[in-house]
Formats: structure tokens, C-alpha cells, sequence
């Protein structure tokens, strides 16, 4: 993965009921493959081009995500992301869920931008 710069995109995330569709949708259509990665919510499975990581699918399994609906979700790389986050909230973003660190991946934040649009913003662990 290239090393990330403030204010891009860092990362994309399927948000779905069905990984196997998911999965033999775009492996398919896309040619990607996929590598399991245990969490804490269960397998996230990484797609790759080639030996590029490219995305990642989460499994909207837990009645917790009952609400949210399919779709792709991006994660844009910040520099601080609690300050970000207060800031953004100040302009009126709502944060979705506390904010989180994801072991060896970065501290995360699960937003709702004014206009309603859902977006991520991580700080990557290694560069924090």
C-alpha cells in the first residue's frame, strides 16, 4: 500500500449481507481475490489486484448494522483523527459510533457528513 498523505483517499470498504456474492461478484467481474483476516466482528476479507490490496468487505452480520445499509464506504486518511473528528462535528458531521483503533491498521472514525453521506477518516498506525 502506498504511504498515505492527509486529505486522500486511504481506503474502500464494501459494506454487505453477502460476502459470497460479494466475493464471486468481483472476483469475477474484477478478477480480485481475497484473503481472510480475522477481527473482532468475524472475518474481513482484504481483495486484491494482483498482490495489491485494493478493498476490504465487511459482513454486516450483527443486528447492530440492521439499519445500514449496503454500499461501499471510503475511508479518507487524516492526520489527527480525533481533532478532525471535533472539528468536523463543530460543522455540523455527526460521529456514528466512538471513535476506534484498529489493531496494526489505524484509529478510525465512522462519520456522517452534513449532507448525509457517510465517509470514514483514519489516521494509519505506522505514520501516527
Amino acid at each position: 500500500m502506498q504511504p498515505w498523505v492527509h486529505g486522500h483517499f486511504r481506503w474502500n470498504e464494501l459494506l454487505t449481507r453477502d460476502i459470497e456474492r460479494a466475493k464471486s461478484f468481483y472476483g469475477q467481474s474484477i478478477g480480485w481475490t481475497f484473503k481472510p483476516a480475522p477481527g473482532p466482528a468475524g472475518i474481513y476479507w482484504i481483495a486484491k489486484a494482483g498482490d495489491a490490496k485494493v478493498a476490504g468487505l465487511f459482513h454486516l452480520a450483527s443486528p447492530a448494522f440492521d439499519g445500514v445499509a449496503e454500499g461501499w464506504m471510503p475511508y479518507l486518511a487524516v492526520d489527527f483523527v480525533d481533532a478532525r473528528v471535533h472539528q468536523a462535528q463543530l460543522l455540523g458531521a455527526r460521529l456514528m459510533r466512538p471513535i476506534f483503533d484498529v489493531p496494526n491498521v489505524g484509529r478510525i472514525a465512522i462519520l456522517r457528513e452534513p449532507g448525509g453521506a457517510g465517509v470514514g477518516w483514519i489516521t494509519p498506525v505506522k505514520d501516527r
